[in-house]
Order: structure tokens, then C-alpha cells, then sequence
């Protein structure tokens, strides 16, 4: 899962950014609106994490730019303005939630897991395919009840192909989910993640196969 943090204070950028990689998650990190209306145009997110006060505004002006352009991202307002007024403001212009600084953040994970419940491609949090069970809410896989323990790259790409299975999932997608834009990505490292997910699932005899579509990206679907 990839999501875009806006927060203009370095200090809770990296804190926050640290805490949600144990976690699996790819942050990408802004900290102005400009750079956040940027990056809302050119990459997807699973989902956003909103400051109100920042150097060029206020936060809440992203969120409009965003519903005419992506009306299904989860936007989760992160603020040291918390009282009722500017909740209900957030609510308001479209924020799906709002949660007042300091937080714990156990909340913060909680609140996200709950806004992410809601797109249409994921009706269940549990999902099975196969011998596969995969866990959405806590980021957990198995096989016919084992644990398949997987390094965190190798869990992002089973997770964004289990989330469109039966379908071709674009590499570009495939590199959104699993990397941020901090990250340098070798030419073939997403390939390599894919063949040792690959090779686990067929040791492991999870009844699913990753196929690659040529020039385009790559497919999961259920063995015959």
C-alpha cells in the first residue's frame, strides 16, 4: 500500500514515515500544496495524510483539487487545529476523517484501516483465492492455514495483485505500490520480487499463478 503524507514539520514527516514502513506501508512525503497537487496528478495512493498548515496554505484547499480528479481517495486530516469548528470544517469540504495531533499511532493505523474498508474492490477484509487467505486489515498471509511469511515488497506486490485478481495489473502500478518516489529502483528489482513471490506460492502449493503479460505488466489468477 503506498500512501502521501503532506506535513511540513521534518520532524513529524520522518517520525510518521518511519512508523508506517514497520508497518508495510510505502510513504511518499510532501510538504507543500503545490508539490501535493503534483503529486495527486501523476501517481495513485491507497490513500492521503493531510496537514492543515502549511507554508503555501491551508491544507484543506488539496482536498476539492483531489475529489474532481480521484473521488475514491481516503483523505485522513492530521492536525494540531482540533476543535470542533475546524473538524466539522474538514468533515465538510470533504474529508473522510480528522485527527487532532498529538496522536498514538495505533489511532492513527486503526482510522486508516477503516477508511481503506470502504473502496469497491475490496469487499471483504479477508479475502481467499486459491489455497491463499490474506488478510487486509493486518497485512497477513497464509496457506491452508501456514503463515507465508514474506519480505515487505514481496507482501505490497501480493497484496496490490490479490486486490485485482484475474485482472492485468500494470508494472507502473506494480512500482507505485511498492516503492516511493525516495526510493531508487534497480531495472529489474520489482521483476525479482515478483519470481521469488512467484516460486513461494507454487512451493507452497497456493493454487494461484503470476503470469507476465508482455509489455504491459503482470496477472494473478487461480491455477486450473
Amino acid at each position: 500500500m503506498r500512501i502521501l503524507l503532506v506535513e511540513d514539520e521534518p520532524e513529524m514527516a520522518a517520525a510518521l514515515s518511519a512508523a508506517l514502513k514497520r508497518y508495510d506501508i510505502v510513504v511518499d512525503h510532501v510538504s507543500t500544496l503545490v508539490d501535493a497537487t503534483e503529486a495527486v496528478s501523476s501517481d495513485v495512493y491507497a490513500a492521503i495524510l493531510l496537514d492543515r498548515q502549511l507554508p503555501d496554505g491551508d491544507g484543506l484547499q488539496l482536498i476539492p483539487v483531489l475529489r474532481a480528479k480521484r473521488t475514491g481517495i481516503p483523505v485522513i486530516v492530521l492536525t494540531a487545529r482540533g476543535d470542533l469548528a475546524d473538524r466539522v470544517a474538514g468533515l465538510n469540504v470533504g474529508a473522510d476523517d480528522y485527527l487532532a495531533k498529538p496522536f498514538a499511532i495505533e489511532e492513527l493505523l486503526a482510522r486508516l484501516r477503516a477508511v481503506l474498508r470502504r473502496p469497491a474492490d475490496v469487499v471483504s477484509d479477508l479475502v481467499q483465492a486459491g489455497r491463499l487467505t490474506f488478510d487486509f486489515d493486518n497485512r497477513v498471509a497464509s496457506v491452508a492455514g501456514e503463515p507465508l511469511n514474506l519480505p515487505r515488497r514481496e507482501l505490497l506486490v501480493l497484496e496490490t495483485l490479490l486486490r485485482r485478481i484475474g485482472r492485468t495489473v500494470q508494472r507502473s502500478s506494480l512500482e507505485e505500490a511498492v516503492y516511493s518516489f525516495d526510493d531508487e529502483i534497480q531495472s529489474n528489482a520489482l521483476d525479482t520480487h515478483i519470481s521469488r513471490l512467484r516460486r513461494k506460492l507454487i512451493d507452497t502449493e497456493a493454487g494461484l499463478e503470476i503470469h507476465a503479460i508482455r509489455g504491459i505488466g503482470y496477472l494473478m489468477k487461480h491455477v486450473p
